[in-house]
């Protein structure tokens, strides 16, 4: 029998006989590394553990620390609830069942059947069951018109829908005790390894996300190999409930979304306002230190301009349509890039001009699904901190790694200790989806690695993650509940210089064209303040807290001395309240309690009388009395610092 080389990821190569599975190599290496294993690496790809390496490969074992171990794992559990339903309701069509970032869902069709909480409990104890029998997963490849004919027979109109758009590729289906699913894989050895098993909900899905299909019921659920990494797991997703950013902004007064002005078009009330200009103030500040140059551009341009740029019809479906004026089409901002280079080219630019460093708060708009729309963090108006750097080509990675210093400041700073790289390429295999030639595209990543290697970035590489006009490196933060976001972004982008003939005098007198980085430390600002107010359970450190501190006096007699108080506060830049109500002081501080406010300052007649108020922090309770001038210097300290604790 020949042999094939299996290269390890530290690099050992050991020969193996050809049709070895990543299961027996696992069993050679431990018994341990083989009870864990979920599923392995095999040239980049996730394949099952069962599945014969018929040539040389580089080769991972995958368990459970792995995202791609997990994701394997709770494919397979969408596979284990399908089982389940289709053996508690006879008949039932599927549609897909993917891993999500947390868990699995399952598309189904259950006719006129709405599912409910007793379902799903029902559901949930056949899964127990079906595990406990632990029947391997197998793959089988299918001719196409085999296939056909098994969901024909089924009558799965969704299943040979999803067949038709696979006519030339390799069909697999996969089984798992009496259920059979057409699937790609890859999926765990067996339906034992599933241990702890939760459903979460029910919602309703338009088939294909598109609203003029019919609407299935989506199932989403959970699974963990322990019961205890379950029970973590729901602890947390009670806490997510009470930190939901859509709860508390309603509590705390920071915006607003009513029909009355659209969904997705959030309004930010008067407190929230405090929050987003206090965050702008704090970039635009850093910004300015860094050499950036502020401008403003519309909220409307000739379609033309993003046809030049190729965001139209490249973005067309999540672009509002376009408005007619003066037979000319017009739509409402999608990107702020465009306009920038036109400021870019409204004058020759020389080398000694370079880098031009321009930065906008700028609106823009996205017609996201209705069914898409989520609070803050997924919005049709949202407000990007975009800037545009024009470089030289010896500019570059100076200018690169100043970005991701940037936006290292900005996390660190808001109290994101936490996060990684992401490197995202364009896919080599389907490159008709990216503009530019490819030379150029081989030059900036080449250029965004090596920004990356030089700022020690903790990275993986995204293929198929770039945008269509160049690579980037996108930042992955994890806020306090462990959970993972991408917000910040920076780009490298050899196409728009192209498009838009983007060009300056070189030193030698000749016509050069310059690279443009696209960065946005927050992203979208809505989307940010979303999750800021999640991670921060709405317990804003004090700089960002819309009000800083609030002055209660006991009774009437000391309101003058109150009020002198906040004026000293405010005097001092504090954003401080007076609460002048005829109420009685505990039920003040209870209220001001929930307000989430960092300091409750009483003054009573020994107050007045000393020149001090009586200190309460949010959540810590009495501090004890402090002189009003020693107080006003603490807090503006804290707030100068952008301390995140006091």
């Amino acid at each position: 029998m020949s042999q094939v080389k299996i290269t390890f990821p530290d690099g050992t190569v050991r020969p193996f006989d050809e049709g070895v599975t990543a299961m027996q190599i696992a069993e050679g290496i431990s018994k341990g590394l083989a009870r864990e294993a979920l599923a392995a690496l095999v040239n980049g790809d996730t394949w099952d553990l069962a599945r014969p390496i018929a040539g040389d490969a580089d080769v991972r074992i995958l368990t459970w620390k792995d995202d791609a171990g997990k994701h394997a794992y709770w494919h397979s559990s969408a596979h284990l609830m399908a089982e389940a339903i289709e053996s508690l309701f006879p008949g039932a069509k599927f549609g897909i069942g993917p891993a999500i970032e947390t868990g699995f869902y399952y598309d189904i069709d259950l006719g006129e059947h709405s599912v409910t909480a007793e379902d799903l409990a029902k559901i949930e104890q056949r899964m127990r069951e079906l595990s406990q029998r632990d029947v391997p997963y197998t793959r089988e490849n299918r001719e196409w018109q085999s296939a056909v004919a098994f969901f024909t027979r089924k009558g799965d109109e969704y299943k040979l829908e999803l067949l038709e758009g696979l006519r030339n590729e390799q069909i697999t289906f996969y089984h798992s005790g009496e259920f059979t699913d057409l699937c790609s894989g890859p999926h765990i050895p067996s339906t034992g390894r599933i241990k702890a098993i939760k459903l979460l909900s029910v919602a309703g899905a338009y088939w294909r996300g598109n609203e003029k299909n019919k609407m299935l019921q989506r199932i989403y659920g959970v699974t963990f190999p322990t019961q205890k990494e379950l029970d973590e797991y729901l602890r947390r997703l009670e806490e997510a409930k009470r930190r939901d950013h859509r709860k508390l902004g309603a509590e705390l007064e920071l915006f607003l979304i009513t029909p009355a002005v659209g969904a997705g078009l959030p309004i930010w009330l008067p407190k929230g306002t405090i929050v987003r200009e206090t965050l702008e103030t704090f970039l635009r500040e850093e910004q300015r230190k860094r050499g950036y140059q502020p401008v403003v551009t519309p909220h409307i341009a000739n379609l033309n301009l993003y046809r030049q740029s190729g965001h139209y019809p490249y973005y067309k479906d999540s672009q509002f349509a376009p408005i007619l004026m003066d037979g000319e089409d017009y739509l409402l901002k999608p990107m702020n890039c465009p306009h920038h280079h036109q400021i870019y080219l409204a004058k020759p630019r020389s080398y000694r001009d370079l880098p031009i460093r321009l930065a906008e708060f700028g609106t823009v708009y996205r017609f996201e699904q209705s069914g898409e729309l989520n609070g803050l963090t997924r919005v049709r108006s949202f407000t990007q901190d975009d800037s545009h750097l024009y470089v030289r080509r010896d500019q570059l990675k100076a200018e690169l790694c100043s970005t991701i210093e940037l936006t290292q400041f900005v996390f660190t700073s808001l109290g994101f200790k936490e996060f990684k790289t992401r490197l995202s390429f364009r896919d080599p295999k389907n490159t008709e989806k990216y503009g530019g030639a490819d030379d150029l595209w081989v030059q900036a990543e080449r250029d965004i690695k090596e920004a990356a290697d030089a700022m020690k970035l903790n990275y993986f590489i995204g293929i198929g993650e770039a945008a269509f006009y160049g690579p980037k490196i996108d930042f992955m933060v994890q806020d306090a509940l462990g959970r993972t976001w991408q917000l910040g972004t920076v780009q490298v982008d050899y196409v728009m210089p192209e498009r838009f003939q983007l060009e300056y005098t070189g030193s030698d007198g000749q016509k050069h064209r310059p690279v443009i980085i696209h960065r946005a430390p927050f992203g979208s600002l809505e989307r940010f303040i979303g999750i800021l107010i999640e991670h921060y359970a709405g317990e804003f450190p004090l700089w960002l807290a819309p009000v800083q501190a609030v002055v209660m006096p006991i009774t009437d007699a000391q309101l003058p001395y109150a009020q002198d108080v906040q004026k000293q506060l405010q005097a001092a830049g504090i954003r401080a309240e007076l609460d002048e109500r005829n109420e009685k002081v505990g039920y003040k501080i209870r209220e001001w309690e929930t307000k989430k406010v960092p300091y409750m300052l009483v003054v009573g007649e020994k107050e007045r009388l000393g020149g001090t108020v009586a200190v309460r922090r949010h959540r810590l309770g009495d501090q004890g009395a402090v002189a009003t001038g020693e107080l006003i210097a603490r807090l503006s300290q804290q707030i100068h610092e952008k301390a995140l604790t006091s």
